[in-house]
């Protein structure tokens, strides 16, 4: 199916050639994250004896939360999923910029490289690159350089992505109607409307950065009257808002499903669904500062930003209710891998935003700052809703990338797997992380061990289970189960692109590349 010995794949300008480049770069990308994640939970089976030396240790969790972010999910939710998807939604033939998106997936490439040579030299400042650490004077190594060289090209990707999407949504989406189907859209164009504000803000900050290092400016370097502390605001007024990058196009999915599988004549709370994610988007500008109540805020400010952070979870809350609503009225077969997903979803996503909740009071955050209970809210709400939204992605779009079903008991027991592997991995953490355990540091009190020791086993369970999905597409390619042979979700899916496409003139649906 896939005809890769072709130049036609070098220069291909067509979505869905450029979204499966994307798809395989990120899987790659992702898997080795997934590795560097494993090499740190084994480094836990010794409280003192580390298997790896302390720089290696922090080489290993900067690469990991780079990697993570930067080249696994943002290339596969939102690049990947969002140039095979957005066209075929919109009823367009392919993007409006179609030069401009096979610029922005090439430039994805060298960014890997400069990613490799900067793991090979060694970086390990942290995924923050917070100063003073990241001076010249404390990181001494040109992998810094190259890992901010790298980060720069990927969010020159990025933007030229999100330009992308932008323009062809805004040209083609209703704002007098919303449709079910243009959930998915809306949900791309929030994100890429993130992403064009904050990414250059980032941008910015490695920039000055990158002066201090090597040109011997002073903007974070308090010695030459700089400061620290405005390196921590520009990052986390893009870092907030990538989470909810990460999230929304998961957020319109989970939208889309439950909609699809409602049995109402018209969806629930459609428009609901799209005004929460607009909240969310201008919300989620708002609140980078609950990252920094231990610089020295103001009361004022740190109260400003503690009640803006809970006031966000008011629009995430109607999408749960919503869902919910949309769910006990759906004639769902309980058997369907993709109902479990979305309830694993709900519930785990849902979990980390009560523990964000815990966190946005000042007061207690103070308290559990680095920490590790903070390493499993973010895990919570960015690891598991971001990577299950990857998974649900493949389950319910894959008859239409490759025209193929999957095995469903291989998807069952690979949903239990996954599920028994993230909690053990991260449950645990809460309890580390308010017994006072502190994050990136590679030993640790003894008396935790045991309860290590079950989090190192539940990593080995999520590695397995990671494995597993890639045999279980490999195996749906190499069966070749008919679509309409398959479970629930692949029918609704061949049903609503078949029996309702999009009313476009220049609409055509194509299983295969």
């Amino acid at each position: 199916m896939f005809f890769f010995n072709s130049l036609s794949w070098v220069f291909t300008l067509d979505h869905k050639r450029i979204g499966i480049f994307y798809m395989i770069m990120g899987v790659w990308s992702g898997f080795i994250g997934l590795g560097l994640s494993l090499m740190v939970r084994i480094n836990f089976i010794e409280p003192y004896y580390s298997v790896v030396s302390s720089d290696c240790y922090n080489f290993l969790i900067t690469n990991h939360g780079v990697i993570m972010i930067f080249f696994f999910l943002m290339p596969v939710l939102v690049s990947g999923f969002g140039n095979y998807l957005i066209p075929l939604l919109s009823g367009l033939n392919d993007l409006n910029l179609p030069r401009l998106n096979a610029l922005s997936m090439w430039i994805l490439l060298p960014s890997i490289v400069f990613l490799i040579i900067s793991m090979v030299l060694g970086a390990g400042v942290g995924w923050t690159f917070y100063p003073p650490l990241s001076d010249a004077g404390f990181s001494t190594s040109s992998g810094v350089d190259f890992l901010m060289f790298s980060l720069h090209l990927a969010g020159l990707s990025s933007l030229l992505g999100s330009i992308n999407f932008i323009c062809t949504i805004v040209s083609s989406i209703s704002i007098s109607e919303v449709p079910r189907d243009s959930i998915i859209l809306w949900a791309y164009l929030f994100t890429s409307v993130l992403l064009l504000i904050s990414l250059p803000v980032l941008a910015a900050a490695i920039t000055m950065l990158l002066f201090d290092r090597n040109f011997g400016s002073a903007f974070f370097d308090p010695l030459g009257g700089g400061d620290p502390v405005l390196f921590q605001h520009m990052f986390w007024f893009f870092g907030h808002p990538e989470v909810y990058v990460l999230i929304l196009p998961g957020f319109g999915l989970i939208s889309y499903i439950c909609s699809g599988l409602s049995s109402t004549p018209t969806p629930f709370g459609v428009v609901g669904l799209v005004s929460a994610m607009f909240c969310i988007v201008g919300l989620g500008l708002c609140v980078w500062g609950h990252h920094m109540f231990i610089v020295g805020l103001d009361v004022s400010t740190a109260v400003f930003f503690s009640s803006v952070t809970m006031i966000i979870g008011v629009p995430t809350g109607i999408k749960v209710f919503s869902w919910l609503y949309m769910l006990l009225n759906s004639a769902v077969n309980w058997g369907d891998p993709v109902f479990w997903w979305i309830i694993s979803f709900i519930v785990l996503f849902t979990f980390g935003g009560v523990t964000g909740i815990i966190l946005s009071a000042c007061v207690l955050d103070t308290i559990l700052h680095d920490t590790w209970f903070v390493v499993a809210h973010f895990h919570y709400v960015m690891s598991l809703g971001s990577y299950i939204s990857v998974i649900l992605m493949f389950l319910w779009w894959w008859p239409l990338l490759s025209g193929y079903s999957f095995n469903k008991y291989l998807l069952q027991a690979h949903c239990i797997l996954s599920q028994v592997g993230f909690n053990l991995s991260f449950f645990p953490m809460h309890y580390f992380g308010l017994c006072g355990l502190p994050r990136r540091v590679c030993a640790y009190d003894p008396t935790f061990y045991s309860i290590n020791l079950v989090c190192t086993f539940g990593s080995l369970i999520s590695v397995f289970s990671g494995i597993l999905l890639l045999f279980i597409l490999w195996e749906s390619l190499g069966v070749k189960n008919a679509v309409l042979g398959s479970f629930s979700s692949a029918w609704i899916v061949v049903n609503l692109l078949m029996v309702n496409p999009p009313q476009h003139p220049n609409f055509t649906l194509n299983f295969c590349i």
